[in-house]
């Protein structure tokens, strides 16, 4: 596995869970373009729509990606990183983990990011996000 790449893919995801917009920036670049299955099927440009999910989460307490607030974790299962040059392409499936009252819920998706190396650092410049479910075609 590619350190660097692994490195700054955690400080990155890390970053947008804490809703922290600095960090944002510095790991993502301003033309960033992403899907979301969960927020629209259509492609998201830029970085004010996250700045805004995130300033929101920030004021109610709650984690990026999470529907409810309490303790959080994240895990990236079936990691894979394959890395040409100044460019990386990071594959998972996302597990965000919330404990709650009831018990710990776990929402997951999957997910690509590409990155590229722009005057020496890092910058996430497309994110792919499916859901983690099975196919309608599997019985």
């Amino acid at each position: 596995m590619d350190n660097e790449v692994h490195e700054f893919l955690l400080k990155h995801l890390q970053g947008i869970m804490t809703n922290n917009v600095a960090s944002y920036h510095e790991t993502t670049a301003e033309d960033l373009t992403l899907y979301e299955w969960w927020v629209t099927p259509h492609r998201l440009d830029g970085l004010p729509f996250h700045e805004f999910m995130m300033n929101s989460n920030a004021e109610r307490g709650a984690v990026f990606g999470a529907e409810q607030t309490g303790k959080t974790r994240f895990d990236l299962s079936n990691l894979l990183i394959q890395r040409y040059g100044d460019t990386a392409i990071a594959s998972y499936t996302l597990l965000i983990s919330t404990a709650l009252g009831a018990g710990v819920q776990v929402a997951a998706h999957n997910e690509s990011r590409v990155m590229v190396k722009m005057d020496g650092a890092w910058k996430v410049v497309h994110v792919h996000k499916s859901p983690a479910y099975a196919a309608p075609h599997v019985g």
